[in-house]
């Protein structure tokens, strides 16, 4: 778990005194990085005492289709292409803005899968 607060030291190297301690609401988790495999999911208790899916594994995506504007539950083969890292690629990691094969076509995510627990996208004309 990553601390989210200040850091405890000043830019200049100097001690900051705080004025209260760490607190649990602070913390952050280690991010998801769900990959393309059977289908796996995992519940979260966030703050307020809601609830977050990770989505740690996935085979299928909700993919729309822009151009007469239906949506069709499709198997996600690989991922072609991702912007935010290029290593995602490599691992077949899932995250917002990648490119993935579809058995219609490229689609790029639209959805975020670490923290919405489901892949959605939309085709992409080629």
């Amino acid at each position: 778990m990553q601390y989210q607060g200040k850091s405890r030291r000043k830019f200049t190297g100097g001690r900051r005194i705080a004025a209260k301690g760490k607190r649990k609401s602070e913390i952050g988790r280690e991010a998801a990085e769900p990959h393309v495999d059977e289908n796996r999911r995992k519940n979260v208790d966030t703050l307020g005492g809601n609830r977050k899916v990770r989505l740690l594994r996935c085979n299928m995506a909700n993919v729309t289709d822009p151009s007469n504007n239906t949506t069709r539950q499709v198997s996600i083969e690989t991922v072609v292409d991702n912007e935010s890292n290029k290593h995602y690629i490599r691992r077949n990691i899932l995250s917002r803005g990648g490119i993935v094969r579809t058995e219609i076509g490229n689609a790029r995510i639209t959805s975020r899968p670490g923290q919405d627990g489901v892949v959605n996208a939309v085709l992409i004309k080629e």
